[in-house]
């Protein structure tokens, strides 16, 4: 099976490495120079997606992989009058979830360090610091430099949109829980190259060629409109399955996707999953996702005649500071194997 040990640090790597969508340029060099030592030849799309080809028996390239590694961020919207930094989101998720999270305001000369807070942070001070409505509006960033003036800030090289990164906060636990920001789809992303790993250090051929597609705007609903291959004719994505009140996913088996916002995912290739996974003993669980969309979702609304299916590990709390398991990595990557060797 996949090197745990590998995937679990190469996940690190990717979760530490900062990528809101529109910034992804360091990760995806990471993860260009990882294909590259498995003797892969990636290259990169207009858009910036980095893609790959692994051959097949059948050089017909039939198939695509995706994940993503654009994350959710910010972005520097003013700089107020004290210093202070208002901004905008980029992506979905609520405020509430990086209150007094550590951060990262990426100038073009230097990265910064910060806190987002409320605007009103302090019970010894503020009557309605738990009452004040968790929106952006309501919460800024404080740098951690010695400054009181906006020209200070300036002074530092920040300017109206400049990126910002929340910290990940990464680890792993003795029980083999992953805890971490941005394992949607950083995760994802890691189960893939553990996969190409052992394809490559293994002599594994598929039957038909395989192109990677490591999509870099995701969040943001565009990610795969654009950089399939004409030729493929069904895309599995590995993002991730959201266990919590009224879902079946949890976090020790693959998800399975029967349908999220977007509509139903492609039943025969669900069918297929499906009895690979009982077929090979994996644990999996299907479920239905409401508030849900993927690079398949964008690669179906852009058009494009393909079957779609999604998988992933059961990922905890999504878009907040998630969690998953060891087990349903190990899940994950051994479902996606057998699609990509039937």
């Amino acid at each position: 099976m996949i090197d745990m040990k590998y995937t679990l640090d190469i996940m690190e790597s990717i979760c530490n490495t900062a990528s809101p969508t529109g910034f992804t340029k360091n990760v995806l060099k990471l993860i260009e120079n990882e294909l590259s030592g498995f003797g892969l030849n990636p290259n990169y799309t207009r858009k910036g997606a980095l893609t790959a080809i692994i051959k097949g028996k059948n050089e017909n390239i039939k198939r695509a992989l995706a994940t993503h590694v654009d994350t959710l961020g910010a972005m520097v919207k003013e700089i107020k009058g004290n210093g202070r930094i208002a901004f905008t989101g980029i992506g979905s998720y609520a405020p509430s979830s990086i209150e007094t999270e550590n951060c990262y305001v990426h100038t073009e000369s230097k990265i910064l360090s910060g806190t987002v807070y409320t605007i009103k942070p302090s019970v010894h001070i503020h009557s309605d610091v738990r009452t004040l409505e968790r929106s952006i509006e309501n919460m800024e960033v404080v740098l951690d430099e010695k400054i009181f003036s906006a020209a200070e800030a300036k002074d530092l090289g920040v300017d109206i949109g400049d990126f910002i990164s929340f910290e990940s906060r990464f680890r792993v636990t003795e029980s083999g829980f992953i805890k971490s920001r941005h394992l949607d789809d950083k995760a994802g992303t890691a189960i893939m190259l553990g996969i190409v790993k052992y394809m490559y250090e293994n002599n594994i051929v598929p039957e038909y060629s395989v192109q990677l597609f490591i999509s870099n705007y995701e969040e943001v609903g565009h990610g795969a409109s654009s950089g399939l291959l004409p030729s493929v004719e069904e895309l599995l994505c590995i993002d991730m399955g959201t266990p919590g009140i009224g879902q079946n996913t949890d976090e020790y088996t693959v998800s399975i996707c029967a349908k999220d916002s977007s509509g139903p995912y492609d039943y025969e290739l669900r069918s297929k999953l499906v009895k690979l996974a009982k077929d090979n003993n994996i644990g999996y669980k299907l479920d239905i996702y409401p508030y849900y969309g993927s690079d398949g979702s964008a690669a179906l609304h852009a058009g494009m005649e393909i079957r779609v299916g999604l998988i992933g590990p059961g990922v905890y709390a999504s878009h907040s500071y998630e969690r998953t398991h060891s087990e349903s990595i190990e899940c994950t990557a051994r479902l996606a194997l057998a699609y990509i060797q039937s």
